[in-house]
């Protein structure tokens, strides 16, 4: 797709804010690479910005909030600065109720998840307009392939596979902003990979809400299974990952895929939930605890070492003690190596928020305290397990929190700080893990070579 540079809008600068998921973060980067084929070019300082761009999340009330704050903020600094124009995109732009009130909030355009690839049209057709540029498709369109992208300077890249979700779990938003499922062909995905490792990118993470439903709505018969060997087969690609696997839909031809490809990182995030089948049933998840506890002993067994991480909610409408108590089993029968924890937050539009029996905050509050103590515990344990052995890390960079120090991840995503020089950034090098916290490991770099394929 080619778009014509504005010479007018050259020395304009953008600034771009991503809220959410890793789907948000892969879409900023389209959204990046748009603006600034369109002549604009970045800026780190919000106040210095012509355009500022809200991608948003509305997956829970928090999420929703952040937005609106900065928002009030953005509505002050657009009185100091005029030219200042705001456009707000994502799941949030999706929702009519939501679109309501940003107008009250000095948004000038507002575009949806489904037509990201017309926003260099928006904002020329927004320039002049006295009233905000609403422009939301409800129902999404084809898939629209070589978008430019921005993407930020490292070794590992996202690759979206999949757009939308078939699922409609009574408690989520994402059907009714995403749309329906429609995946990419191999060819356009396997492209775009090559490309990535011809740039210098080693790692790919597949994207998806649900990458185990991969393959529906193409002409061709193919699954997800076939794509990752079909990936694993790239020249110069060190590692696949993926993210998110739904348990109903993990099949064994997949299972075994994981297990026996060399490049398929041993890591599967398949979100249970909850423990309950009670409030399974209600959630509309499609499977039963007894169920998973299958599923989890199979991919121990085909994949070795495999690291199973999860989602879990706390406090969904008619969630009582002994639905919760099942949870923290499940967490202790699993073995979970890391979840992220919720309070159920209703959404409206959904069949749960209409739902009787809902929970109060206050108990929301304390089952999340004692679901997190619990999988922290179990976190801990499991980290554990790796001092006084050597693991193979691929070195992301300096450390958020010690910069004098490196941080990478295990293939099965744990991660790792340790000193070393900056020449092995970049690099598969062996660690040995001398001391396990709960959310990471630290280690010390062995002496030797470094390590540069999977092999």
């Amino acid at each position: 797709m080619s778009i014509a540079v504005n010479t007018q809008e050259e020395q304009r600068k953008y600034h771009l804010m991503t809220y959410g998921c890793q789907m948000n973060e892969r879409d900023s980067e389209i959204i990046a690479g748009l603006l600034e084929q369109s002549g604009y070019r970045p800026t780190p300082v919000l106040e210095e910005a012509d355009l500022v761009v809200l991608n948003t999340c509305s997956v829970r009330h928090s999420a929703e909030n952040k937005v609106y704050g900065k928002l009030g903020q953005i509505k002050r600094l657009k009185i100091q600065n005029p030219r200042m124009r705001v456009a707000l995109c994502g799941c949030m732009a999706q929702l009519p109720d939501v679109r309501t009130r940003l107008k009250k909030l000095g948004v000038d355009l507002v575009f949806g998840t489904h037509n990201i690839h017309q926003l260099p049209l928006l904002l020329e057709r927004g320039a002049d307009m006295a009233e905000p540029c609403i422009e939301v498709w409800d129902k999404p369109g084809a898939v629209v392939e070589d978008l430019p992208s921005k993407r930020a300077d490292g070794i590992s890249a996202f690759v979206t596979i999949m757009y939308g979700c078939n699922n409609y779990c009574s408690y989520c938003i994402v059907p009714y902003t995403r749309g329906h499922e429609r995946s990419r062909s191999p060819r356009h995905i396997l492209d775009e990979i090559k490309k990535l490792v011809d740039e210098g990118v080693r790692e790919v993470t597949l994207l998806g809400q649900n990458v185990n439903s991969y393959g529906r709505g193409l002409d061709e018969q193919v699954d997800f299974a076939d794509l990752l060997n079909l990936v694993n087969g790239i020249e110069g690609l060190w590692r696949i990952r993926f993210t998110t696997s739904h348990p109903r839909d993990m099949t064994a031809k997949l299972i075994d895929a994981i297990g026996s490809l060399d490049k398929v990182c041993e890591h599967v995030h398949a979100p249970i939930q909850s423990g309950s089948n009670k409030i399974l049933k209600l959630m509309n998840r499609g499977y039963t605890r007894e169920y998973y506890f299958e599923l989890a002993e199979r991919m121990r067994k085909k994949i070795p070492g495999v690291a199973i991480t999860s989602d879990l909610i706390v406090g969904f409408p008619g969630e009582e003690e002994e639905d919760f108590e099942l949870t923290l089993d499940a967490v202790k029968r699993v073995g979970f190596d890391a979840s992220f924890t919720f309070m159920y937050s209703p959404r409206t539009g959904t069949r749960a928020c209409s739902m009787p029996n809902q929970v109060s905050r206050e108990v929301k509050h304390r089952r999340l305290l004692r679901l997190n103590e619990a999988q922290y515990q179990q976190a801990l344990e499991a980290n554990q397990k790796f001092e006084n052995r050597v693991v193979e890390v691929l070195v992301e960079g300096k450390s958020k929190t010690n910069p004098q120090k490196l941080t990478g991840r295990t293939r099965t995503n744990r991660i790792v700080v340790f000193e070393g020089p900056e020449t092995v950034i970049g690099k598969l090098v062996p660690v040995k893990i001398t001391r396990a916290k709960t959310f990471n490991l630290e280690g010390e770099l062995r002496a030797g070579k470094e390590t540069q394929s999977e092999n």
